[in-house]
């Protein structure tokens, strides 16, 4: 097709956002039509600004995937950390030109309603009720709708599980006309604008949290100490910090079995990523007090 009759280039800078735990990774993930944000049970899991592109036909969507924002400040030894991932969505909401406001459908708790009231007035916002796979009583969603409906002036509603490919391509077309006509903002083939480095740290993280269940309090990090590109070779090396002696036993776990799994887990996930051979190797060590403290936060990468 040549350029006089190609459709003009449009582009938008999408948020998700919503309480912790509502699925915004997922539905990133499945947006992008690839892994590009970690998922895991564990409440707080994504804690960066995290951008998945995804090009279709002359739309191009970048999505920002958020922490979901802390309503309570006061967590022990980590009220720096939740400071620091709540300034990231403001930061974030003020931004974009698009919002996708992600609720469990059928459900709306106080959490949610202190995340939508950070949506500035005015700006186009969707609604997206996830998980609608566990909704056993469908009837009951239509006056759930209607009253959200009174609670803010949504753009669109949108049901649907981020678990299932068919809804993510459902609401790329829903939101296409809602693109405004400008020039794209990355390359065609862009999946995320993070690097190689970074979904490394992501990855070790997501494996920690996923291997350890609730054990293991989330001020828990991951660090990467060496990133070496050698040909098809990825060396890495990266540190588990965390708050206590007695967590760095449980991450190391029985003669450093569990220790093994993660690094063997995180390590097949990252060489499918980044379509490499990847060397991992993995460190843990206690830094007490580093969810609390700004300059510890910045150093490890926190905004």
């Amino acid at each position: 097709m040549n350029n006089d009759t190609a459709a003009p280039r449009c582009c938008a800078l999408v948020a998700i956002v919503g309480r912790p735990n509502v699925g915004k990774s997922t539905l990133l993930n499945a947006l992008v039509g690839q892994k590009v944000s970690i998922t895991s049970r564990k409440a707080q899991t994504t804690r960066h600004r995290i951008t998945g592109i995804r090009t279709e036909g002359a739309a191009q969507f970048v999505f920002v995937d958020t922490p979901g924002f802390q309503t309570r400040h006061t967590v022990k030894g980590a009220a720096a950390l939740n400071r620091s991932l709540n300034k990231t969505v403001q930061a974030v909401l003020s931004d974009v030109d698009l919002v996708l406001f992600v609720v469990e459908a059928g459900r709306f708790g106080l959490d949610d309603a202190k995340v939508l009231a950070l949506v500035p007035p005015g700006k186009p916002t969707v609604l997206i009720a996830n998980k609608l796979d566990q909704v056993t009583r469908r009837a009951e969603l239509a006056p759930w709708l209607q009253s959200m409906q009174q609670r803010h002036p949504f753009t669109e509603f949108v049901p649907l599980s981020a678990e299932r490919a068919g809804d993510a391509e459902r609401l790329l077309a829903i939101l296409e006309p809602h693109l405004p006509e400008q020039p794209w903002f990355h390359d065609e083939d862009s999946l995320t604008d993070r690097s190689e480095r970074f979904l490394a740290a992501e990855i070790v993280r997501e494996k920690l949290f996923r291997l350890t269940g609730d054990e293991l309090p989330y001020t828990s990090t991951v660090v990467i100490d060496q990133f070496k590109e050698e040909g098809a070779l990825r060396r890495i090396a990266a540190t588990i910090v965390v708050e206590r002696d007695a967590h760095k036993g449980m991450v190391i776990g029985h003669k450093g079995e569990r220790l093994r799994r993660i690094g063997t887990d995180a390590r097949v996930e990252l060489e499918r990523l980044l379509d490499a051979k990847v060397f991992l190797e993995l460190w843990v060590k206690v830094r007490s007090g580093w969810a609390d403290d700004e300059a510890r936060l910045k150093s490890y990468g926190y905004e």
